[in-house]
This record gives structure tokens, C-alpha cells and sequence, in this order.
């Protein structure tokens, strides 16, 4: 394929990924914003935040299939446009202090990243493996780097003290606008020797990726590694204001500090794999993960805590791409794959930070904060099945 071709591709995949990483910090950064309008506990707060989680878990599993209809580019667009409906619900919401139509809001916010997120992984995948490098830690670095502006803008917004509903306002036109245009250089969806997606669809009609070992131990690699991320992502804010007495602005930055370390350890991680390989990186990264969670919740005041958020951020990095590459290792069953891997890793995102929340109504969520260690444990003991698949397993390979 024209390589002038994949590397526009790759620039609309990076970007796509950066614009969901705003979206979803620039909500998380406002949280203990949502959480004093509405008047909410730790508890009541997670119990809304299952509302996304429910949406994507809906989601998720027919992500893999809609690609297969629609096509990643229109599957992002329903994603994207989706997502920016719920958004539309939750600034209407929040000007009412509706808790029930935020609640509705979230959840078609839920069910539209949940089919963004697939789509863009496995345009993803499909585009690291025809550039022949490994470049989706980057791609996720596109999402740690817009999460970081998301963060920054959150803090700066809410040390303004700028309403909720016109900052989601705001987020909700630029998606629209994104969603139109960005996706336009995606890989094409034939290629003269067949069609790419058809070929992924064939393959998710076959035997069940959900049936194979090396899958399901992938997606437990990633379930920890998306677990650390998205319980820093919900919760490292509120935790730095609860915890370490500090102010919403000062637990925005917090969650920035851990989303900038995160974001350059992807930018660089690629390298580290080529030269060492997955599951090394993969045992290095847990392992930063978990000292910096602890550091984190044991620490005695910010400066210690931002250097344990430096250590997590640095763990949270490798863990999510590296599983969706290891998925995708087959290209004939790389979209069943990284569907079932990506509904695994999401779920563990979005529904486990809420559930944290209720623990952190009986031991504060600071403390809550330390149950990640046993996804993180988890992760480690199984990250040898993210080894590369040899040829000689693999199924087929899409046209180039």
C-alpha cells in the first residue's frame, strides 16, 4: 500500500486518540467539580460514574462487528457523535443539578467511547502493522497528551471557576467538527486485493476470540494496566483534595503530573520494546506502577505524592498498547481480537474506578486507591502471554 498513504493514516489515528484523551480528562479533571454541584459522596459519585461504564460495556463487545459494517472511520463518527449527545444531556444536567439526567447523559457518553475506543485500535493495529514498527504506545501517547491539555484546561477552568455546562458546551462542538473531518485519512477500507474490514469481519465470524487462552490471559494484562489508568484518571484529583488537603485546581495538576509522565514514557516506549521486547517492558512498567501507587497513598504530603504519580504515570504506560499490539499479533483475527482485548481493558477502565468509590466511602478513596495493587499483581503473572506470536501461528495477513 502507498506508505504516503499509511503515514496519513497514522497522523489521523494519533489525532483521533488525542482528541479522545482530552474529552474524557477534561471531564475526569472536573470531577470533584460535579461532585460539589451536585452534592454528591465518594460513594454516590462512583455510582453515577458506573453510568459510563454501563454504556460501554453495551458497547464494546459489538464495537468489532459495527467496524465490520460501517468501517473504523463511520464507526468512530457514531462513537464521537454519540458520545458528544451525552454530553449535550450532562450540560443541561449540571445547570439543573439533575442527577438523574446526568446520569442519562453518561450513559450515551459511555456507549459512544465505547465504540470510538475499538474502532481506533484497530485502525491502530492495522496501521503499526503495515508501517512494520512498533508505534501504538505512540498512538496511546496521543491520548495521554490530549489528556494532559484535557487536565491543564480542566485545572485552569476550574480555578476560573467557569461553569461545567459551558465547558462541555465547548467540547461538544469541537468533537462535532472533529468527528467530520479527522477520520477522512484513515486507511481506506479496500485495497485492490480485497476489502480490509471484510476480511476482519470474516474473521469474527469464525471460532470465538473469546474462547482462546492467549486472549483472555492479553486481556487480563490489560485489565490491570487499564484499571491503574483509570482509577488515576477518576480519582487521583479528588484523592490529592480529600487526602493531602490541597484545592481542586492543585488535584487537577496532580492529575496532570500523572498524565504528563504517562504521555512521555509512550512517546519513547516503542523503542524500548523493539530493543527488549514486550513482556520485559510489560514487567518494568507494572512494577513502576505499582511503587508509585503506594508512594502515592502513603505519602505525607505533595511533593511525595507527585513523585509517586510521576512512578504510576511512568507504570500506567506500556501496559494498554502493548496488549492491544500483542492482540493483534494475527492480522487474519486481529479485529476479534482487540475487541474482545479492548472490551476487557475498558471495562476494567470504566467500571472499576466506580467501584472504587464506594470502597473509598468506608476507607477514604486515597486509601481505596491500594485494591489496584491486586489487578497490578495480576497483570505481572500473566504479561508472558503478550510474547509476540510466531508466523508460523499466524492465520493470514491482510492485504498490503
Amino acid at each position: 500500500m502507498n506508505q504516503r498513504a499509511v503515514r496519513a493514516a497514522a497522523i489521523a489515528t494519533f489525532s483521533i486518540f488525542a482528541i479522545n484523551g482530552f474529552v474524557f480528562a477534561s471531564w475526569a479533571a472536573r470531577i470533584p467539580a460535579v461532585t460539589r454541584v451536585l452534592e454528591l459522596s465518594a460513594g454516590d459519585m462512583g455510582l453515577l460514574l458506573l453510568t459510563i461504564a454501563a454504556g460501554s460495556v453495551i458497547a464494546l463487545p459489538l464495537a468489532g462487528t459495527v467496524v465490520g459494517r460501517l468501517g473504523t472511520a463511520n464507526t468512530i463518527r457514531v462513537g464521537g457523535f454519540t458520545a458528544a449527545f451525552g454530553g449535550l444531556i450532562v450540560a443541561v444536567a449540571l445547570a439543573q443539578h439533575s442527577v438523574g439526567f446526568t446520569a442519562a447523559g453518561l450513559f450515551f457518553f459511555g456507549i459512544g467511547i465505547g465504540l470510538w475506543d475499538v474502532a481506533q485500535n484497530i485502525e491502530g493495529a492495522d496501521v503499526e502493522r503495515l508501517l512494520r514498527r512498533t508505534v501504538m504506545p505512540q498512538f496511546h501517547a496521543g491520548f495521554s497528551g490530549g489528556a494532559l491539555v484535557g487536565a491543564l484546561v480542566g485545572a485552569g477552568l476550574s480555578a476560573l471557576n467557569v461553569s461545567m455546562s459551558l465547558h462541555l458546551l465547548v467540547i461538544v462542538v469541537g468533537v462535532c467538527v472533529a468527528m467530520v473531518f479527522v477520520p477522512k485519512s484513515f486507511l481506506p477500507e479496500t485495497h485492490a486485493s480485497g476489502s480490509k474490514r471484510t476480511q476482519a469481519t470474516t474473521a469474527l465470524k469464525g471460532r470465538s476470540a473469546w474462547r482462546e487462552k492467549r486472549t483472555l490471559l492479553v486481556g487480563l494484562v490489560v485489565l490491570g494496566a487499564a484499571l491503574t489508568e483509570g482509577a488515576a484518571n477518576d480519582w487521583i484529583a479528588k484523592a490529592s483534595v480529600d487526602g493531602l488537603g490541597t484545592t481542586e485546581a492543585g488535584g487537577a495538576i496532580m492529575l496532570a503530573v500523572f498524565v504528563a509522565s504517562m504521555t512521555l514514557f509512550r512517546f519513547f516506549g516503542g523503542k524500548f520494546v523493539d530493543k527488549f521486547g514486550r513482556v520485559s517492558v510489560l514487567y518494568g512498567s507494572l512494577g513502576s506502577a505499582l511503587a508509585g501507587l503506594v508512594l502515592f497513598v502513603v505519602a505525607p504530603n505533595m511533593l511525595l505524592a507527585g513523585a509517586g504519580a510521576v512512578l504510576w504515570g511512568a507504570g500506567a504506560a506500556m501496559g494498554f498498547p502493548m496488549g492491544m499490539s500483542a492482540a493483534a499479533d494475527d492480522p487474519a483475527r486481529a479485529a476479534a481480537r482487540v475487541s474482545v482485548v479492548s472490551t476487557i481493558g475498558y471495562v476494567a477502565f470504566l467500571a472499576g474506578p466506580p467501584l472504587l468509590g464506594f470502597l473509598g466511602d468506608r476507607v477514604t478513596i486515597r486509601w481505596a486507591l491500594l485494591a489496584i495493587a491486586v489487578a497490578i499483581v495480576a497483570s505481572i503473572l500473566t504479561a508472558p502471554a503478550a510474547k509476540p506470536l510466531p508466523a508460523s501461528e499466524h492465520q493470514g495477513a491482510l492485504p498490503s
